[in-house]
């Protein structure tokens, strides 16, 4: 495969899914602010990689697994900067065209992925949210087939639980 055909299929795959990857990295928990960066990160990783990834399995998942060690590896760096001084942060309130109700659901639902440790996460977005088999799950995270359904079991249980963790704190204010 030559390199300008290399680029076209990488442009095409880029065009098709970046809505789906810029989804499956905000509910990884990236920041808003960094989802765009990140998933031009991935898919200069897919350029790189295009010559090993088979054609024959689906691309979401392979690019799942792109995004999961994109997003693992950003955490670690942000983990370690140190804040040099307070800055104001951007107003995320609710775009006009969506309706509030919409707005505070997928809120509660972001805020509760985010207290699902990331490993967890990672297994119950592919699994549940984005409907990839569990076989393919363990496949793309390189992991056994039975602590994908561990991971899964205990990651909707501690969903759960931050879902009405927050629903009460909201009736509660």
């Amino acid at each position: 495969m030559s390199s300008h055909t290399i680029d076209e299929a990488c442009l095409d795959a880029y065009q098709r899914e970046l809505d789906y990857l810029m989804r499956t990295l905000r509910r990884l928990g990236v920041d808003p602010d960094d989802v765009e960066d990140l998933a031009q990160e991935v898919f200069l990783v897919l350029r790189r990689n295009w010559r090993q990834y088979d054609p024959t399995r689906a691309l979401k998942p392979y690019l799942f697994g792109i995004a999961f060690r994109v997003a693992a590896s950003h955490r670690r760096k942000r983990w370690h900067e140190v804040p040099l001084g307070i800055i104001d942060e951007p107003d995320r309130g609710p775009s006009p065209d969506r309706t509030v109700e919409a707005n505070q659901a997928r809120a509660i639902v972001l805020d509760a992925l985010n207290r699902v440790p990331l490993k967890r996460r990672a297994v119950l977005v592919m699994h549940d949210l984005d409907e990839i088999p569990v076989q393919d799950v363990a496949t793309t995270l390189s992991i056994p087939l039975f602590t994908v359904y561990s991971r899964l079991r205990k990651a909707r249980r501690e969903l759960e639980a931050a879902v009405t963790h927050i629903q009460r704190r909201s009736v509660i204010r």
